[in-house]
């Protein structure tokens, strides 16, 4: 559907068009897969765009308005600067179509700045509100061009958008992403744990160093591949000694109170591992069904005992991705 079309519909409906899409968390990183490995998580942000019939004669100067409900709602921007909402005319400035006015309502599931990807949630909103609202002119994949620019980097934004595990690598030639789903067996549970502290990325990653060894690289890349293996086959043994890391594990554990503590705890209930979640401070453990209830209580009482008050949750995997809902 081409704009002027999209206004006559619009002044001839009785409701305003309004779309709900649903995005998913995601955890990044997953040990060894440093900024192209993440995985979408059952825990969500939803997006609701309504147009509104002022468009103004030519497009320009559309009216925004935004509410947000959910925890940490007094915290998110509700003009032109918020994250969404910047994607949504990013999309506009793409496709050179004017920005519509439209009513923002998003509905918070995801916790702000804890490295679940709760910025790429509004990415990909935004992008898949705003091609919804033009008549679905843009392809995934030119979404997902478009999502991993605004963000920086693919290991969030990725996972959000396709669902499931995804491992992303940019071809030299071309300069486009290359996505590729990692298989990851029902049976390993991801367990994550949510601290009520935050941690910005900016800081998480100011702590890294500039280069690292060839050694280093090698066992990032080793390990990368044995967790692969293990998340497909749900090789135990893989799973554990795959989680290991040396190019940002080691320098942003000291920035997450308690880590070694809760990483002892998971281990000692039986989980395959801990990692960090993203930038963190969250941490992602991986078990089996049957002790991941256990580790989830060992994980939180031991935060506790620390002076820290965490949600700790055995999730699944997302494998839809963002989805478009019925309008609430």
């Amino acid at each position: 559907m081409n704009f002027g079309a999209f206004q006559e519909q619009m002044s001839v409906m009785s409701t305003p068009l309004s779309i709900r899409v649903q995005v998913p968390a995601t955890t990044a990183n997953i040990g060894p897969g440093f900024d192209c490995l993440g995985a979408a998580l059952t825990l969500y942000n939803h997006f609701q765009f309504t147009a509104l019939s002022n468009f103004g004669a030519d497009g320009s100067n559309p009216t925004l308005s935004i509410t947000v409900e959910g925890v940490e709602a007094a915290r998110v921007q509700t003009d032109a600067r918020n994250l969404a909402y910047k994607a949504f005319c990013a999309f506009y400035e793409k496709v050179q179509r004017p920005i519509p006015s439209i009513h923002l309502k998003i509905s918070l599931g995801v916790p702000l700045a804890r490295g679940l990807g709760s910025s790429a949630t509004a990415i990909v909103g935004g992008l898949m509100g705003a091609n919804a609202l033009a008549g679905n002119i843009l392809s995934e994949a030119q979404l997902l061009e478009l999502a991993i620019a605004l963000e920086g980097h693919p290991d969030n934004v990725a996972p959000a958008l396709l669902g499931g595990c995804q491992l992303a690598a940019r071809s030299p030639a071309t300069q486009t992403w290359t996505l590729c789903p990692i298989q990851w067996l029902p049976e390993i549970v991801p367990i994550v744990a949510i601290p009520d502290f935050e941690l910005s990325t900016e800081a998480a990653r100011a702590v890294l160093p500039g280069q690292c060894s060839y050694a280093d690289a090698i066992f990032n890349m080793a390990h990368l591949g044995l967790l692969i293996k293990g998340l497909e086959t749900g090789h135990k043994q893989w799973i554990r000694d795959a989680l290991h890391d040396r190019l940002h594990q080691p320098f942003r554990t000291a920035l997450i109170s308690g880590f070694p503590e809760v990483q002892a705890a998971a281990l000692n209930a039986g989980a395959d591992g801990l990692v960090i979640s993203g930038a963190g401070p969250t941490l992602l453990a991986l078990s089996s069904p049957d002790v991941a209830a256990i580790a989830a209580a060992q994980m939180r009482s031991t935060w506790q005992s620390l002076g820290v008050t965490a949600q700790v949750d055995p999730l699944q995997l997302d494998l839809k991705g963002a989805v478009m809902v019925e309008p609430v």
